[in-house]
């Protein structure tokens, strides 16, 4: 029986409010209000959009206070959180706080010490280890007896963090139910021949083979596609190796390693895949695409799918279009205010052409869709013509491009003209026929959107003139050229003030005068990166009555920057040092995106 000090709502509050982060009227809120919200919450309720923890189980008192969302006394409107919480918790009783990343886990090392059904009853999760000593996550500060339980059982030195419920409750259920999967998979699965593997082509074919409908491999795909929801991955990496299944992660443009899983269970796994997303599962020598629709958090996320051969067995990628960022308002997404009102500008013109530009990857699509939502209305018939369809939405007539049976962008492009369309949208222009047919569908007074590949805005007008667009339809028909790139944010809970030197003054052409600029010294909110989040710089040209007298057909793209400097062109580079000196992002990473 414990006879030691107990966790509770009224010794929380009372270090809360040893510690200033609760006002004397505020713990007489919560201890009068203790018991009801507690028995709400174990209903299944839902704060600030998402829910706390599963209908059933009890809420911890640090739940049950967070979910009061009490402003902490002097702290500009700061929430008091149940992260917050545990670390002034974690404080008073001088035991290490970890603000747990799923990503830096262990997957082997979490699941090997502790069964599910104990650790989910003791709230403890592994999250270190080595040399004699395993580091155990706990809710509860004073459950010592558990903590010796484990010594003794694996003979080993125990140590302790503190770490929210909330956290160790989602850890548990990700990673065991993974685990739990991978290990069944793996036990039901033999030696088998890896045809996709070049290196590996004399195998004894074991009794039975892991297919892509069985029950563990179907929970673990569920399970990794969650995991990559939760933590807004961009991309999912299906990496077959040597002896391995690498499974990677982009998050704000990075990589980061997340899974390492057996061999023989990459392929049940693609296969899994390929079933969701209507690929043909016989087909391993040619690269093949598909799309999978499916909901997290009671909204539908897109999924984009592409499997190539490589030396090992095929490698699968996962796009995903999450829609909270893919369809954003115009306004929202990093531009400045003069760049705004052009491209603003552009888009509610009667008719013209309106480029974007930048490499794969730099959000061309996030600024479309964004500005296709914002143009739809029911008087308006958008049509667009994509290779691949990015994201199914109702409010648009997407139609996709199939090479194979000769439907490309140009011959779309003819047919969509007896459509009646008001706005089209043009996946890329990249060849004579698209460029051609896109300037008569202007000239006939539609408004075209669509996207090239070059370094900037002006470059555009050259790669035009190269794919053999005469420069009087150019000047007649393109009304905006806009170049765009994605920064990294600097994490807003590690930012730190520094000076430039004078050889970065020098770089960025600064000038002498002393600069302040900001960097993120990495903190548990952005996994140690000193980023998070990432925002847009977009570099627009309008060609207005300055512009087209230099639209000729031996360009002099210096002589053109320089007209539309003029009228306050700013380029990607000079766009990128605003939002550095405005601590949005760092040096580094000016010199990163732009060059």
């Amino acid at each position: 029986m414990k006879t030691g000090p107990v966790l509770t709502i009224a010794y929380l509050t009372a270090v809360l409010l040893e510690r200033s982060l609760l006002t004397e009227e505020q713990r007489a809120t919560v201890l009068a209000r203790a018991k009801s919200q507690e028995v709400r919450l174990a209903a299944g309720p839902h704060t600030a959009g998402r829910r706390l923890h599963r209908s059933g189980e009890i809420p911890s008192p640090a739940q049950v206070l967070a979910s009061f969302n009490l402003e902490v006394p002097g702290g500009n409107g700061r929430i008091l959180s149940e992260d917050s919480i545990t670390e002034a918790l974690a404080a008073s009783l001088q035991i290490p706080y970890l603000k747990i990343d799923p990503l830096k886990l262990d997957l082997d090392l979490v699941t090997s010490y502790i069964s599910r059904p104990f650790a989910l009853k003791h709230l403890i999760v592994p999250v270190g280890g080595g040399q004699g000593t395993l580091t155990v996550a706990v809710a509860d500060p004073f459950n010592d007896d558990l903590l010796r339980e484990l010594a003794t059982a694996h003979r080993l030195t125990v140590q302790r963090v503190l770490s929210s419920t909330t956290d160790i409750q989602k850890i548990l259920r990700e990673f065991y139910g993974f685990r739990a999967s991978v290990a069944a998979a793996e036990a039901e699965s033999s030696a088998v021949v890896d045809l996709g593997n070049l290196e590996q082509l004399f195998k004894l074919r074991g009794e039975q083979e892991l297919e892509g409908n069985d029950r563990h491999i179907i929970s673990a795909v569920d399970f990794l596609l969650s995991y990559a929801f939760d933590q807004r991955a961009s991309d999912i990496h299906i990496e077959p190796k040597r002896e391995k299944c690498l499974i990677r992660f982009r998050l704000d443009g990075l990589l980061h390693n997340i899974h390492l899983l057996p061999k023989p269970l990459h392929a049940p796994i693609v296969s899994r895949i390929k079933i969701l997303s209507r690929m043909d599962l016989a087909e391993k020598r040619r690269p093949q695409d598909g799309r999978i629709k499916t909901s997290h958090n009671n909204k539908e996320v897109e999924l984009r799918v592409s499997t190539v051969p490589t030396v090992f067995g095929e490698k699968v990628v996962i796009r995903i279009f999450d829609p909270d960022i893919l369809l954003q308002e115009l306004d929202s997404i990093g531009f400045y205010a003069r760049e705004y009102s052009l491209y603003n500008g552009f888009i509610h013109r009667p008719n013209g052409i309106i480029l974007v530009t930048g490499p794969t990857g730099s959000g061309k699509t996030t600024t479309l869709y964004s500005t296709l939502r914002t143009l739809s209305s029911p008087e308006v018939n958008i049509i667009t013509i994509e290779d691949p369809i990015e994201m199914v939405m109702e409010e648009f007539n997407q139609i996709a491009v199939q090479q194979g049976i000769g439907v490309t962008f140009g011959t779309i492009l003819r047919t969509v003209l007896r459509q009646d369309p008001d706005i089209i949208m043009v996946g890329e222009i990249r060849d004579k026929e698209t460029a051609d047919n896109a300037v008569q569908a202007a000239l006939t007074g539609h408004l075209v959107l669509s996207t090239l590949h070059t370094n900037d805005a002006p470059s555009s007008i050259a790669r035009l003139l190269d794919l053999g667009v005469p420069s009087y339809l150019i000047s007649a028909t393109v009304v905006g050229i806009i170049a765009q790139r994605l920064l990294r944010k600097i994490c807003s809970h590690c930012k730190t003030a520094r000076l430039l030197s004078a050889d970065e003054r020098a770089y960025l052409q600064l000038g002498d005068e002393e600069r302040t600029v900001w960097q993120g010294e990495g903190c548990k909110e952005c996994r140690g990166t000193g980023y998070k989040g990432r925002t847009g710089i977009f570099e627009v040209l309008e060609i207005n009555d300055r512009i087209k007298p230099l639209v000729v057909d031996e360009v002099d793209l210096a002589m053109l920057v320089a007209a539309a400097e003029q009228d306050g062109f700013g380029s990607l580079r000079r766009l990128a040092i605003r939002k550095m000196l405005e601590g949005v992002t760092t040096y580094d990473e000016v010199i990163s995106v732009t060059g």
